[in-house]
């Protein structure tokens, strides 16, 4: 009895084993999709943006090309100007008004430029000061190449800033300008020329930045600061840009008065010879030819 008994039991567990692996494959196979094992997960469909009338979704619309060309984006407000920020309290303005211009950006021999602009063109100054010196005549020389009359006619102008401005190679100094003369920024100063050593060129206009000197020290008149980034900021950028920062500090570590380096010698003019000349021998005379028939030939 109790052998039959035990056997029983066992069976019983060996069933209750059974049924509950079956009822998890039954429930598992409930969750699984229908057309594949139970690992791996079906994609998904994302839904669709309409259905049809009988319920079942549509494809997305796909627009035409032409469709799409037909589409235009909506028009913007036009850009808002920004006024460049304020650099310094004094305006500046371009040297050269009125005419078109070039000029070199870069270092050749000294640092100044060479604004290219045609004959008579307005040499105006670059910002509010008082007239420094003024040259009226062209007294350049190749034969001497005088190092301070190397500009021609020229203007400096020691501006409120305290920067010394030249311009040279002018073909007139403008009325009314002369030394201590108090000027504002485009005041006309001069026309634009070829005097000096620019004869051979082409008419233009000697700019450069220094800082005040006595007239003996005409190589810092000449320049001392390169110009043409403030100059790309006068024409086109922001007029505040003020050169006097950089010619300030330069002064503070060369001095005022500093010496010249390049392109200081002038030639000697050729002088005359002073060895006595021989006096020359006498000729023999000749006869003179008389129209008076009276009159005898010398010697008879």
């Amino acid at each position: 009895m109790d052998v039959v008994t035990r056997v029983e039991i066992m069976r019983s567990g060996h069933i209750g084993r059974w049924v509950a692996v079956a009822g998890a494959l039954l429930v598992t196979g409930a969750c699984a999709p229908a057309n594949g094992a139970s690992s791996v997960a079906a994609p998904s469909t994302p839904p669709s943006s309409s259905s049809s009338p009988g319920g079942s979704p549509d494809a997305t619309p796909v627009p035409s090309p032409e469709q799409q060309a037909a589409e235009q984006p909506p028009k913007g407000d036009d850009p808002v100007r920004v006024p460049p920020p304020k650099l310094s309290k004094f305006t500046y303005t371009f040297p050269v008004r009125g005419c078109s211009t070039t000029y070199q950006r870069r270092l050749l021999t000294l640092p100044k430029t060479t604004i290219w602009a045609a004959k008579g063109c307005a040499f105006v100054a670059p910002v509010g000061g008082v007239v420094d010196e003024v040259n009226i005549k062209n007294r350049w020389k190749p034969s001497t190449d005088v190092g301070a009359d190397r500009e021609g006619r020229f203007v400096t102008v020691l501006g409120d800033d305290g920067v010394r401005y030249l311009g040279g190679h002018l073909d007139s100094v403008a009325d009314g300008i002369r030394p201590g003369v108090r000027v504002k920024a485009g005041r006309l100063l001069g026309r634009v020329g070829n005097s000096g050593n620019a004869r051979d060129t082409a008419p233009n206009l000697y700019f450069a930045i220094s800082w005040k000197a006595g007239p003996s020290f005409w190589w810092v008149r000449r320049g001392m600061v390169e110009p043409w980034d403030y100059l790309d900021a006068w024409l086109s950028g922001n007029r505040t840009f003020s050169p006097k920062e950089e010619t300030l500090a330069l002064r503070a570590k060369v001095g005022e008065t500093p010496r010249c380096s390049v392109q200081c010698a002038s030639r000697t003019a050729p002088q005359p010879s002073r060895t006595p000349r021989r006096p020359s021998r006498p000729s023999s005379p000749e006869p003179t030819v008389s129209s008076d028939p009276t009159a005898t030939s010398w010697g008879q």
